[in-house]
């Protein structure tokens, strides 16, 4: 995974760990972002439809060992799972796609969050996001810095007054990749594309009254697996003609056609994974033949800033 060539956009992905930093404190061997998080193994069944539509491996494989991270939002590891700040809720899902010629380990991995969008375009709006809240602590003044940023910056403000309930699980949440992908078919014909991952069980989402146990995510998730797997439908939502597909704060409309991709089946909690987790960096990038990023600013930026925060992480010390 390397580094993006553009220097405007690694000076940025700097500032926006930085001011992670400075918002949560530093966490040596944590991200600043989604800190607190765990780890289930499982295995990825392709639909026949999804080979049609692409030629990566994923989906062409008659299955394909995956491995997931479902997280907080915030950058305190301790955080409880049941504050409204926790959300929303992340996941990072990564496909194992074998050794390559040289024995080095290939795989291709979706990142994205339960709010189907993003508050901002670019990294730099989103560095102007952060320092805003940041410098809008309780008992601030109106107007804030923070209400100024959203009175200005509409999808902003949209993002902020979106729904984020807690989930009573994380196997009962949905999750959305935010930016638009284009999967490639065997004669490379491009399709346009937005990825979502949508619980067999339904989404359920709890009272505040109802989630007081600091860690009650985790531990729901680990009795629950212990039961039996844990399913999601891996789905797409295709473009239209005249749809926006490099801006991650517009959303398509619903009407658009949804074609499933495949089965995720979620097997095994992985216990006592902090080694693993500091050491794992996912990418926003595919990096795979079948698929491949639009021209959205914020892909090449938040593999930026993944990079950079999963340098960090691998060079604190071991707890």
């Amino acid at each position: 995974m390397p580094f993006p060539s553009d220097e405007k956009i690694m000076e940025t992905s700097r500032a926006l760990v930085a001011q992670f930093h400075a918002m949560f404190g530093p966490h040596p061997g944590y991200r600043p972002a989604h800190a607190k998080g765990v780890l289930v193994d499982g295995v990825f069944t392709p639909s026949a439809e999804a080979a049609k539509l692409s030629t990566a491996p994923q989906f062409n494989n008659p299955s394909t060992p995956i491995t997931v991270r479902f997280s907080n939002s915030t950058g305190l590891p301790d955080f409880h799972d049941g504050e409204a700040r926790a959300n929303p809720r992340g996941v990072a899902i990564r496909f194992n796609l074998g050794l390559d010629a040289d024995g080095r380990r290939v795989h291709t991995d979706l990142v994205g969050h339960s709010v189907p969008f993003f508050p901002v375009r670019t990294g730099e709006l989103f560095l102007e996001f952060l320092k805003a809240a940041y410098s809008s602590p309780p008992g601030t003044p109106s107007p804030a810095p923070i209400e100024v940023f959203l009175a200005s910056h509409p999808s902003a403000m949209t993002f902020a007054q979106y729904p984020k309930p807690t989930p009573s699980s994380y196997a009962r949440q949905a999750y959305f990749g935010v930016h638009a992908f284009k999967l490639i078919d065997a004669a490379g014909k491009s399709t346009s594309f937005r990825w979502r991952i949508v619980p067999e069980l339904g989404v359920e989402t709890l009272d505040d009254a109802e989630s007081k146990v600091k860690d009650f995510l985790q531990h729901e998730l680990a009795s629950r697996l212990k039961e039996g797997p844990v399913e999601f439908k891996l789905i797409a939502q295709i473009a239209e003609d005249g749809d926006e597909v490099d801006d991650s704060t517009v959303r398509w409309p619903e009407t658009r056609p949804l074609v499933e991709l495949g089965t995720l089946k979620l097997t095994s909690y992985v216990y006592d994974s902090a080694q693993k987790v500091k050491y794992m960096i996912f990418d926003p990038v595919p990096r795979v033949q079948g698929v491949e990023p639009s021209a959205d600013p914020l892909i090449e930026m938040r593999a930026a800033v993944y990079l950079i925060s999963g340098k960090e992480r691998r060079a604190a010390p071991d707890a």
